[in-house]
């Protein structure tokens, strides 16, 4: 083992010790979404057709005048992506805390990443 793998190897573990736990969970899940051949949520471009894996944060209704919606907060670590599905109130399995991987077409609304009625896979429970 050379001297620069062993700085390198030491240097990993104090930046894991001193690091808060957002920080350790955010690694955690941009190396998961790696893992499953997602785009970094933090390097979509409006327009772009994405696969994004992550945690959801927050599931809420909203209901609009004549269209009822439920909105998603997807973190991958990097960035949020908010998933839209028009004319629900519920999706089974669509709660926050649990992971998923969804697919679907980038737009920006209000400054923020949106995917409209994304093609969506649940993973197991952890």
């Amino acid at each position: 083992m050379t001297t620069d793998e062993r700085t390198t190897g030491l240097r990993r573990f104090f930046e894991r010790l001193t690091a808060s736990e957002e920080e350790l969970d955010a690694q955690e899940l941009q190396r998961d979404s790696a893992k499953c051949g997602a785009v970094p949520a933090g390097t979509c471009q409006r327009g772009q057709v994405v696969s994004v894996s992550g945690r959801l944060r927050t599931v809420a209704y909203t209901p609009r005048t004549n269209l009822p919606t439920l909105e998603a907060d997807l973190y991958d670590g990097s960035d949020v992506v908010t998933l839209v599905f028009l004319g629900r109130r519920s999706i089974v399995g669509i709660e926050p805390g649990r992971q998923l991987t969804a697919r679907g077409r980038i737009a920006i609304r209000d400054d923020r990443k949106v995917i409209y009625n994304p093609y969506y896979e649940l993973e197991a429970p952890r």
